[in-house]
């Protein structure tokens, strides 16, 4: 669990990665923190991307435990990012170096994938 004074400097975080490096250094406690820390980052990172690196971090380190803080991080990427520097990076570590080959799947059933695709690809036929 943080403490007062942790959670004080991530307050104060300008762009996300004192967040983002708090939870890389401390991923075997922060289990009841997440929720604040993916709040905190979602309020100060303004282009998307630590965001993306969070979620492809906790992917990376338990896709299944960590499901709901990367569903969040992701959502938040998407609305962050609109030069789309770190979605075609979240795509392929979220969703596999072969997600094109199951777009169609993905997109029925993956609303973050859905307006991931829509965004990178806005020519593409509907699948």
């Amino acid at each position: 669990m943080m403490n007062d004074e942790q959670e004080k400097t991530l307050k104060s975080d300008s762009d996300g990665l004192q967040t983002y490096e708090y939870i890389a250094n401390n991923i075997d406690d922060i289990d009841g923190d997440l929720p604040w820390l993916v709040d905190n980052m979602k309020r100060v990172d303004l282009n998307g991307q630590f965001l993306a690196s969070a979620a492809r971090y906790l992917h990376a380190i338990d896709g299944a435990r960590y499901s709901a803080a990367i569903k969040d991080l992701v959502a938040a990427t998407i609305d962050r990012d609109r030069e789309h520097k770190y979605l075609p990076d979240v795509m392929s570590s979220i969703y596999g170096e072969d997600y094109q080959n199951r777009a169609a799947e993905l997109i029925a059933t993956d609303d973050n994938f859905r307006r991931i695709y829509k965004r990178l690809y806005p020519k593409a036929e509907s699948l």
